[in-house]
């Protein structure tokens, strides 16, 4: 893969290149019950003061305490596309790692400003894709070999139009419909507030249930509209929605993150009931 951020090291991109899985303190690990994930559309690092202040943000993700995080608009979007936060400095103090993608330029982190952190676990295979419509946006497929069980991470920024939004939904779904028997989580800006017939997420159902537990999120002085999202399948996957308010938060971004708790080992232990056919690839999926 091409060249990723010098903050990583080249144990984890070695693996990557072959394939193998990358164990992130998986020794550490301890079994904590339910796996903590966040999505976090991080306003490349400008908060809602107008001041750019990429150590701000990453102060909002090391509070957030989750296992896995999405997050959104992390790269500049014009000229180098840049990466903006300190990979290093979240490796040390909140404990995450960035997946190794490949980025636009050897100093982007992200791909179309997506990035995917994580706590501890394997990661088994990673997909970058290119969504339709008239933005340019993109999304994250990744696998995860986590201590609870397999899990597929789908990390996404959809586009500000719903005509595009409705196309980027189903190309995540054809994408995602190899996951045969894999929970999968679709987490990120989704840029929809709408519910029922007229939001351009209804494409998601029934394999993603678009209006369950969503909570707002935008503006963070004041949130009015659910534009982020952790979506699952099968359904009872998340088990807790909520954002994580904090004064930091709330003028660190646009947004406030979105953090949510899944019951991956229960998932798992329910895989010979009836409700498995909630999976993705199934018969009613």
């Amino acid at each position: 893969m091409a060249k990723v951020h010098n903050s990583l090291s080249a144990g984890i991109l070695a693996a990557i290149r072959k394939r193998r899985p990358t164990v992130v303190g998986r020794d550490a690990a301890v079994d904590r019950g339910d796996i903590v994930i966040a999505s976090y559309n991080i306003h490349k690092c400008v908060g809602t003061d107008g001041r750019f202040d990429p150590a701000r943000t990453g102060q909002v993700i090391s509070e957030i305490g989750a296992d896995i995080v999405a997050l959104q608009e992390a790269d500049q979007r014009f000229g180098e596309r840049a990466g903006l936060l300190d990979l290093e400095h979240l490796r040390r103090e909140a404990h995450l790692v960035s997946v190794p993608i490949s980025p636009f330029s050897a100093k982007g982190h992200g791909w179309h400003g997506n990035v995917l952190l994580l706590r501890e676990g394997a990661v088994s295979d990673i997909r970058q894709l290119k969504l339709p419509g008239v933005e340019p946006r993109g999304a994250l497929v990744v696998d995860l070999d986590l201590k609870a069980g397999p899990l597929r991470v789908i990390a996404a920024h959809l586009g500000l139009l719903r005509h595009s939004r409705a196309q980027q939904a189903e190309a995540i779904l054809r994408a995602a419909a190899d996951g045969v028997g894999r929970p999968t989580l679709l987490i990120g800006d989704l840029n929809e507030w709408r519910m029922g017939k007229r939001s351009s997420l209804k494409f998601l159902s029934p394999t993603f249930d678009p209006s369950h537990a969503t909570v707002a999120s935008f503006p963070s002085r004041f949130p009015l509209l659910p534009l982020d999202r952790v979506l699952g399948n099968p359904h009872h996957l998340v088990t807790s929605v909520a954002v994580h308010d904090s004064p930091l938060a709330r003028i660190a971004s646009d947004h406030l993150p979105v953090k949510a708790s899944i019951d991956l080992k229960a998932v798992h232990k329910s895989e010979n009931d009836p409700g498995r056919a909630e999976l993705i690839g199934t018969d009613s999926a």
